[in-house]
C-alpha cells in the first residue's frame, strides 16, 4: 500500500511538495499532491463507446482524423505484454494523434522539451466485450503543470486550440 507523507522544505521554498512512500521505503518527491488535481487542470476526457475493440479502434481514429488530428502512431501494449511476459491482458490500443500545425508551436514555444511527451496519446482498452473506453489526458496541460511549457498567453492559445480539436473529437465519438 502506497501513502502519502508531506515533507518539510527549507524556508526558500514557497510551494509544498508531497513524498511517495512506497513499503520498500523508496521515496520519490512530487512537485504537487496528484490528489488534488482537478481533471480539468490536465484536460482528461473519457467515453464509453458500446462496440467492439476493433472497431472502436476505427472509429477513433476516424473521428480524430476528421477532427484535425494525424495518426502517426499505434500500438498495442496489450498485444505485446500478452505476448513477451504473458500478462493476460484485454485489450487496449494506443493512437498517438498529432495536429501538425499545433504541435510545430508547440514545439518553438517549449524550447523543444514538449517532444517528450508527444504524440497527444488516445487510448482504447476494453472494459469488456462490446464496450470500449476511450481516454485521453492533454499533453498541453500537463505539460505547462510539470514546468516543460511556459506559462504564458502563446501556450494558452496552443492548449485552448488542441482542447477545441479534442472536444471536437470526443463530441463525435
Amino acid at each position: 500500500m502506497t501513502s502519502f507523507h508531506e515533507s518539510r522544505l527549507s524556508s526558500s521554498k514557497t510551494r509544498r511538495d508531497f513524498v511517495l512512500k512506497a513499503q520498500d521505503s523508496t521515496r520519490m518527491t512530487l512537485p504537487i499532491d496528484p490528489r488534488q488535481i482537478d481533471p480539468e487542470d490536465i484536460g482528461e476526457k473519457q467515453s464509453t463507446l458500446e462496440m467492439g475493440h476493433e472497431e472502436a479502434i476505427e472509429h477513433v481514429r476516424d473521428v480524430f482524423t476528421d477532427a484535425g488530428f494525424g495518426v502517426p502512431v499505434e500500438f498495442s501494449p496489450s498485444e505485446m505484454l500478452n505476448e513477451k511476459v504473458d500478462a493476460g491482458r484485454d485489450p487496449y490500443y494506443v493512437l498517438g494523434a498529432c495536429n501538425p500545425e499545433v504541435a510545430d508551436r508547440a514545439l518553438d514555444a517549449t524550447d523543444n522539451k514538449l517532444g517528450a511527451l508527444m504524440a497527444c496519446n488516445v487510448v482504447i482498452w476494453e472494459e469488456e466485450p462490446g464496450k470500449q473506453v476511450v481516454y485521453h489526458v492533454s499533453i498541453m496541460r500537463v505539460a505547462r503543470l510539470v514546468g516543460m511549457a511556459p506559462d504564458n498567453e502563446e501556450m494558452a492559445d496552443i492548449v485552448a486550440d488542441t482542447g477545441e480539436l479534442v472536444d471536437e473529437a470526443f463530441e463525435n465519438l
